[in-house]
């Protein structure tokens, strides 16, 4: 039987979890402004990223300081902890963890020191290649158990050159998924890898620049949104202003999940609105699978934006059907056996004079185990509802991810194993119908040779060695 251990754990039911999102970052170069704040709230328009860590870099010109600790943003950071972090530039960051144990030590910014200062440093990805960037390192370098810290090691090993071309050096011999904000006393960098799987924007302030995980962090602070950070590209950020060099021709892969789950819907990628492209989604689930039905409701919030889509294009009312707790997103104390066989339900609840006696298409963005979706059909049912069609918004799920996002393993993937058919029978559906690659990946309106699609289609845009991937792989090795 499991136990509660006094951790904040994210999921409700920990033998239910759904897909994890990439880490946020966020880095600030402003004189004269309150940058831990700045950067606090940047963190907490980024939360839905990462909610197991949280940490703020700070200098004034002469240190660099960190604070962080487990738990959210505003968990993690008060008036107080954050009046200690004066300073003109800061990086921040908000972790789930995809490589290393969710603990103290592993939570960022990670912090190395150089002949010629410090080193802080947040990232948001997956390396694939830890292992063989590891053993480059000397015994006992590491503290940490993540490709962060063999990052920011291998960045501070020459400590006698400019931490600017130390990173030109470095970056190309690094594999997977990497959106970087680091920092020196006086200088902020961003990077990101030259596939750009993961998100890296820059933004300004009327006294500075930002860098951030999505535009939304933008927003928060009073950003202007200037451009994206291009695949393979390094910037310098000082008092002489942007500066920009590439490390290695672009090859551009960004994550067609982030469509889907990740991003928040306030986001733009690519010049347009993440809100926008689901409800197209939406729109093209409803051209690939319509069905005769009295309501299209969401399983919210990740539902809402393509279920609006379906209503829209298929001419079927749409209706809130299940309500959310909004607060049970997190819990101290892990549920009993008794909770856990309610399911869902201290999640979601349905709407009963709302769903009684309708027939229903419930809209969501994803399958990964199938538990959520099975407790949600049968309590539907038990409210009333006389069919339960589920459309999904992303394609099967059939294949783990190694850059970024902690989905299971392909043996505990449903689609891993099961037919769509199967997987409809298995969640008791009356109908299930999932939008085609092809669909989701025109409602981007970015071309499929610039997407990685990995995780539906198992087509890996960067090789994978199975050996040097894996969330304890540094752990292994002690």
């Amino acid at each position: 039987m499991l136990k509660g251990d006094g951790h904040l754990s994210h999921d409700l039911d920990p033998l239910d979890q759904g897909p994890k999102d990439a880490c946020g970052v966020f880095g600030v170069w402003a004189p004269g402004e309150d940058v831990s704040k700045l950067t606090y709230y940047g963190l907490y328009a980024l939360q839905h990223r990462g909610q197991e860590s949280a940490g703020i870099a700070v200098s004034e010109g002469t240190r660099i300081l960190v604070y962080k600790d487990m738990g959210l943003v505003a968990q993690v950071f008060d008036e107080s902890v954050l009046g200690t972090l004066r300073g003109h530039l800061a990086i921040g960051h908000c972790r789930y963890s995809t490589t290393g144990s969710s603990v103290w030590e592993n939570a960022q910014p990670t912090l190395n020191s150089t002949e010629v200062g410090g080193l802080a440093l947040a990232h948001n990805g997956n390396l694939i290649n830890t292992g063989e960037l590891a053993v480059r390192l000397a015994p006992g370098t590491i503290r940490a158990t993540t490709d962060t810290e063999v990052l920011t090691a291998l960045l501070a090993q020459d400590g006698s050159r400019p931490i600017e071309d130390a990173a030109a050096e470095v970056l190309p011999q690094v594999r997977g998924a990497y959106s970087l904000v680091f920092m020196n006393e006086t200088t902020l960098f961003a990077a990101r890898d030259p596939q750009g799987v993961r998100p890296l924007v820059l933004g300004r302030l009327e006294r500075g620049w930002v860098v951030a995980s999505e535009t939304a962090a933008l927003d928060i602070v009073g950003a202007v949104f200037t451009r994206e950070i291009e695949p393979g590209e390094l910037i310098t950020i000082d008092e002489r202003g942007v500066r920009s060099r590439r490390f290695a021709l672009a090859e551009p892969k960004g994550c067609l999940f982030e469509y889907v789950y990740l991003a928040r819907p306030d986001t733009s990628i690519a010049g347009r609105g993440v809100q926008a492209t689901r409800v197209e989604v939406g729109r093209q689930l409803a051209r690939e699978h319509p069905v005769d039905a009295d309501l299209v409701i969401p399983t919210p919030e990740s539902g809402t934006p393509a279920a609006i889509g379906y209503a829209e294009q298929s001419g079927i009312p749409y209706g809130q059907g299940l309500v959310k707790n909004s607060y049970v997103g997190r819990t101290f104390i892990q549920p009993s056996q008794t909770i856990r066989q309610l399911g869902i339900r201290l999640k979601l609840n349905p709407l009963r004079e709302i769903v009684q006696g309708k027939r229903l298409v419930v809209v969501d963005d994803s399958i990964v185990r199938g538990n959520t979706q099975r407790a949600i059909v049968k309590m539907l049912r038990e409210a009333g509802a006389t069919e339960v069609h589920v459309r999904i918004s992303s394609p099967p799920v059939s294949w783990p991810c190694f850059y970024g996002i902690d989905f299971a393993t392909r043996a505990e993937l449903i689609a891993g194993s099961l037919s769509v058919d199967e997987i409809c029978q298995s969640l008791g559906a009356d109908s299930l119908g999932y939008i085609s690659l092809d669909g989701l990946t025109r409602a981007t309106t970015i071309p499929a040779g610039r997407l990685c699609r990995a995780c539906f289609d198992g087509d890996y845009p960067i090789p994978i060695d199975q050996d040097q991937v894996g969330k304890y792989v540094l752990e292994a090795k002690v």
